[in-house]
C-alpha cells in the first residue's frame, strides 16, 4: 500500500516549499538537497513508501539507525520540505511513485522545486546555464526570479519527469529546474548554483553553499560511485534533462 508516513509530531507549515533530490546525471538535485538537509539540520519527517521503491535500509557510517532509502525532511522555521533518496528507481515504478508523492503534495498545500541536469561539456570555472519551467500558474514565479526560459524543446526523464507529468496532468503548480552539468561525475559547483540562483530566491532562503564549494572534491569521490550507476541506468531511471531532438 502507498503511504507517506510521519515519524514524529506533524510539521507547521504555512505554505512550504518542497525540493525533490532523486539522484540523476551530475547527481545536482540530490547534492542540492542533501545540502539543505545538512544546512539547516532538517528533522527527518517521513517516510516514503510509494509501490515500486526498493525494500532496502540505509545506513550511515557513524550512526546504529536504518532507515528507507526515499525519505522527507522538515524546518519548520523555512517552511521547508525536501524528499532525500539514496537509490534509483526502476523504470515500471516511476508512474506509482510520481502519483504517490503528487498526491501528498497536493494534500498538503507544497510548492514542488523538481531539479534535473542537462548533460553538458563546459570549461572549468565556466557557470553552468540553469532553466526554469513549470506547471499550473507556477511560471509565473520564474519570471519574477527572473530565471531564463529554455533556449530549445527538451524532456525530463526519470522520476523527476514522472513527478512534472503528473503534476501536469493534475493542473497543480510546481517548478521545474534544469541546470547544465558534467554527464559523467557529481558536480557540486553546478548544485551550488541550483541554490543560489534557483531554490533561495524560489523558496526565499539564504543558503551558505561555500562548505559545499570547499569539499566539492570529497563529495565527487563520495558520490562517484553513485553517479556511474545512474549514468549506466539510462535515461528511464536517471533524472536528467535532454533537447527533444535527442529523445525522439
Amino acid at each position: 500500500m502507498a503511504r507517506i508516513s510521519l515519524q514524529g509530531p506533524e510539521a507547521d507549515l504555512e505554505d512550504p516549499t518542497f525540493v525533490e533530490g532523486f539522484p540523476g546525471i551530475g547527481l545536482v538535485g540530490k547534492i542540492a538537497t542533501d545540502h539543505l538537509v545538512d544546512e539547516f539540520d532538517m528533522r527527518y519527517y517521513a517516510s516514503v513508501h510509494c509501490q515500486g521503491l526498493p525494500r532496502i535500509g540505509v545506513y550511515r557510517g557513524g550512526d546504529r539507525t536504518a532507515r528507507p532509502p526515499v525519505r522527507l525532511y522538515t524546518s519548520e522555521e523555512h517552511d521547508l520540505l525536501a524528499l532525500q533518496s539514496d537509490a534509483p528507481i526502476r523504470p515500471e515504478a516511476l508512474d506509482n511513485v510520481a502519483e504517490c508523492v503528487t498526491s501528498w503534495l497536493i494534500d498538503h498545500d507544497a510548492t514542488p522545486l523538481y531539479l534535473s541536469g542537462l548533460p553538458a561539456d563546459r570549461d572549468t570555472g565556466e557557470r553552468p546555464d540553469l532553466y526554469g519551467v513549470g506547471t499550473g500558474s507556477a511560471p509565473d514565479l520564474l519570471d519574477d526570479r527572473e530565471i531564463d526560459v529554455p533556449p530549445e524543446d527538451g524532456v525530463v526523464t526519470g522520476p523527476t519527469g514522472a513527478l512534472i507529468n503528473h503534476a501536469a496532468q493534475a493542473g497543480y503548480d510546481s517548478l521545474g529546474l534544469v541546470i547544465e552539468c558534467n554527464p559523467q561525475f557529481p558536480d557540486p559547483e553546478a548544485a551550488s548554483v541550483l541554490l543560489e540562483d534557483a531554490i533561495a530566491p524560489l523558496a526565499d532562503l539564504s543558503v551558505d553553499v561555500q562548505e559545499l564549494l570547499d569539499h566539492a572534491e570529497e563529495i565527487r569521490e563520495k558520490r562517484e560511485q553513485l553517479a556511474q550507476q545512474m549514468q549506466a541506468a539510462g535515461q528511464e531511471q536517471s533524472t536528467q534533462a535532454q533537447p527533444l531532438r535527442m529523445y525522439q
